[in-house]
């Protein structure tokens, strides 16, 4: 098992960026896929970002790409998603993901999440 903690999240206008930041707890987060998802009011949970234990392998959701980037630090214990040209279709509450198979987190994450974090975007 592995506890995560997310940040970052707050307002910002349309087109401006934001970072955010999972911690994760444990020795063996370089073990771990990890992935980024987001909840808007009313709609399912979606998949936006992950990236394998080494970092190698990266994988968008459609609606992201090019736009949005997913990175770690192992030596931090960290999972990064760097948020640009943010959109109005953007806002939700954003959570991390953690796994050891990064196929899982593609396919919906796994069983252990972060309590989220808020993105608003202003028109």
């Amino acid at each position: 098992q592995v506890q995560l903690v997310e940040s970052g999240g707050g307002l910002v206008q349309a087109g401006g960026s934001l970072r955010l930041s999972c911690a994760a707890s444990g020795r063996t987060f370089s073990s771990y896929a990890m992935g980024w998802f987001r909840q808007a009011p009313g709609k399912d949970r979606e998949f936006v970002a992950a990236i394998s234990w080494s970092g190698g392998r990266r994988n968008y959701a459609d609606s992201v790409k090019g736009r949005f980037t997913i990175f770690r630090d192992n030596a931090k214990n960290t999972v990064y998603l760097q948020m640009n040209s943010l959109k109005p279709e953007d806002p939700a509450v954003y959570y991390c993901a953690a796994d050891t198979s990064l196929y899982t987190v593609v396919a919906g994450g796994g069983d252990n999440w972060g309590q989220g974090t808020q993105v608003t975007v202003s028109s």
